[in-house]
């Protein structure tokens, strides 16, 4: 037995990601007692800028950018009750195509083993049970997601530690449900691209492959919170404009795929520490 609390360790890409995809269990295993700790790989300074200005257009300062996302990004931890937040402060690379993707120094243009080999240095520090972050597409294929995924695991191999490890993920039907609600809000949307929907359909699971399927409606208010912390990059946070009561609707139930475990719980599972209190 031992007093270390439970910990969860949830690794993402941008100022923001932690309310998107984790908000709802950061919060939740936080009001249980459990440590949460949050890493935050890259500065957000290809975000939007004050006045909503763009990567690239005149005006759009990465640094003051960076600057403002990081204050915000204590705000959202402050909402969601995170214990312990660490940034690793790369620069965001942007999109692929873009120049900053291609910059010295940005994320993606970073070796594997040097950003993982910082992050096992945290691994050691808070020894977390259960370690959350994408899968090998970063979810929908941004750079610093494949990139947080890729030194996430190799970090996991650098060091002896075992905790259960998980991919955040969304079940097809969720996806349809978003879809419908989209067209819905949009009454002139246009037919998708065949390129487009193809592209769709690489993202998330089938809801029988989805391993682990956490309730957190009643921290939905926290999450959306959490986003709305993140004001400067409004334009882009489409969850937002559905209103608080829709988005707890919507996003109550947070979906993972188990990719490491040494407990043994049976999937489907309802906790992430399933096996482990």
């Amino acid at each position: 037995m031992t007093d270390r609390p439970l910990t969860l360790m949830a690794v993402h890409a941008h100022p923001d990601d932690e309310a998107t995809g984790t908000g709802g269990v950061l919060a939740r295993y936080a009001a249980e007692g459990i440590r949460t700790v949050l890493v935050t790989c890259t500065d957000g300074g290809c975000g939007d800028g004050p006045g909503g200005v763009k990567p690239g257009d005149p005006g759009h300062d990465p640094a003051a950018v960076a600057a403002m996302r990081g204050q915000e990004l204590k705000a959202s931890c402050d909402v969601l009750g995170v214990s312990d937040l660490e940034t690793l402060d790369y620069a965001d690379s942007g999109m692929i195509g873009w120049p900053s993707n291609d910059a010295p120094g940005s994320f993606w243009q970073t070796p594997v083993e040097q950003g993982a080999a910082r992050l096992a240095e945290l691994m050691r520090h808070y020894r977390p049970d259960v370690v959350v972050t994408y899968d090998e597409n970063g979810f929908y294929g941004h750079p610093d997601h494949i990139q947080a995924h890729r030194i996430t695991m190799a970090a996991l191999e650098m060091t002896e530690l075992t905790p259960k490890v998980y991919w955040t993920t969304m079940p097809h039907s969720a996806m349809r449900q978003f879809e419908e609600m989209m067209r819905e809000s949009q009454e002139d949307m246009p037919e998708p691209d065949p390129a487009e929907v193809a592209e769709m359909e690489k993202i998330g699971l089938p809801d029988d492959e989805v391993t682990t399927w956490v309730d957190t409606t009643a921290y939905s208010g926290q999450k959306f919170d959490a986003l709305a912390a993140h004001a400067s990059q409004g334009e882009n946070i489409f969850f937002l404009r559905m209103g608080k009561e829709r988005f707890g609707e919507l996003m109550g139930m947070e979906t993972f795929v188990r990719v490491k475990d040494a407990t043994g719980a049976a999937p489907p599972e309802k906790d992430l520490f399933a096996g482990l209190r």
